[in-house]
């Protein structure tokens, strides 16, 4: 059977990207691709769909990449009205199953994301609500909540370990950063 009921909580997967609109009438889906690259998102032989509330194992039949996005065709998804059906789902993975990463100063986005921030004169600036990516760096969004923070701004942090980003520390939810908490 190409797709299967998945249990277990949400937040024990990691969003890789989510399925578009139909792509022809065949079943093929486009692909919204949060992985970089985009084509990274192929490399995963089993994607866990979250739809309407519910978490659907899907085995990837095909992918390619089409114009500016990507295109992919999942086992047992034959025609364009299954396809129609799967528009909207967020593409998941368990996150047991993410690759692991080359050092112990690479962290995944979804690792950061809740953080507590605090200045390197111990000044708390919030908590890291998401990131995203510009040509430059990595940006963190932090706001700062009353009882929280220093105050209740929201800032822009660029993620720049060595200058910016002075320490991680996963277990403990802190990240250390030489920043003017006035700025």
């Amino acid at each position: 059977m190409s797709a299967s009921a998945e249990r277990g909580p949400a937040d024990d997967h990691v969003v890789l990207g989510k399925l578009t609109s139909p792509y022809g009438v065949k079943g093929w889906l486009k692909v919204y691709s949060y992985t970089s690259p985009m084509e990274g998102i192929l490399d995963y032989e089993a994607w866990v769909l979250r739809h309407q509330g519910r978490l659907v194992r899907y085995r990837l039949s095909q992918g390619r990449p089409h114009g500016k996005g990507l295109v992919a065709r999942l086992e047992g998804v034959d025609g364009r009205e299954q396809a129609e059906a799967l528009a909207g789902a967020e593409i998941l993975l368990p996150k047991a199953e993410l690759p692991e990463l080359d050092g112990d100063d690479e962290f995944y986005w979804h690792q950061l994301e809740g953080l507590k921030v605090v200045t390197d004169g111990g000044v708390p600036l919030g908590r890291i609500s998401y990131l995203f990516e510009t040509g430059a760096n990595d940006v963190m969004v932090v706001k700062g909540r009353d009882g929280d923070a220093v105050d209740s701004r929201e800032r822009l942090l660029p993620y720049l370990p060595g200058e910016v980003v002075r320490d991680v520390d996963l277990e403990a939810g802190v990240m250390t950063v030489d920043w003017d908490p006035e700025f």
